[in-house]
């Protein structure tokens, strides 16, 4: 973490439909029980030019669009969602709770695309200015599943409409990551019911979470 900063940053990491949504909600209620005050945000998005970068990665129109574009576009909305939402709430003592990070531009478009982890972390290091995650929470499943369970909710974007192959890639580097990071990744088992995997949840934030002075 960074000078200035006194609040907690957690983010949530993982493939399409592994139950990061359901977590959020379960953290946030979790945090907020102990007095903490949270933001919950998002990426892509997060802010108005962020939500509209979204829009655009997602679109299955753009089916085709340059990795090189893709990442950039994706830091681009990172960079504007740090300094509107991320880093102010961070030094105003509040804790963050983000859907998907920069772990998600190594995965997706370092290993996804086949772009390199130097282009990804020249872009880190510009955008992020030593900005790093508290704590990653990765839920992780087989791809089948989690791509199943996905189907069932909506109709696939264009990151949903990949070939098996780009998941098990991204699934493996979201846990190469994990095993490179243990202190900062944990890794959580999304295949079991709902909550069990609250009560994995529950263990690491008891775990890893600075006790509340306010």
């Amino acid at each position: 973490m960074t000078d200035g900063i006194t609040g907690f940053f957690i983010t949530l990491e993982g493939i399409e439909g592994v139950g990061k949504t359901t977590q959020m909600e379960f953290i946030a209620n979790y945090l907020q029980k102990q007095g903490r005050e949270i933001v919950i945000t998002r990426e892509p998005g997060g802010t108005p030019v962020g939500e509209g970068i979204r829009e655009l990665v997602l679109d299955n129109k753009h089916t085709g669009m340059a990795a090189d574009t893709e990442l950039l576009l994706m830091f681009a909305a990172r960079a504007e969602h740090i300094e509107k939402v991320i880093r102010p709430a961070l030094e105003a003592g509040k804790d963050v709770l983000c859907d998907r990070f920069t772990d998600a531009s190594y995965a997706y478009q370092g290993v996804g695309r086949k772009l390199s982890n130097e282009r990804i972390s020249l872009l880190e290091n510009w955008v992020q200015k030593g900005l790093k995650p508290d704590l990653t929470l990765l839920f992780d499943a087989p791809v089948e599943i989690g791509l199943e369970r996905a189907a069932k909710r909506s109709e696939k974007d264009r990151f949903e409409s990949e070939a098996l192959e780009f998941f098990e890639a991204v699934r493996n580097c979201y846990l190469q990551i994990a095993r490179n990071e243990p202190q900062r990744v944990k890794v959580i088992d999304s295949t079991q019911a709902v909550e069990s995997v609250k009560q994995q949840v529950l263990s690491v934030l008891e775990k890893e979470m600075p006790k509340n002075d306010g």
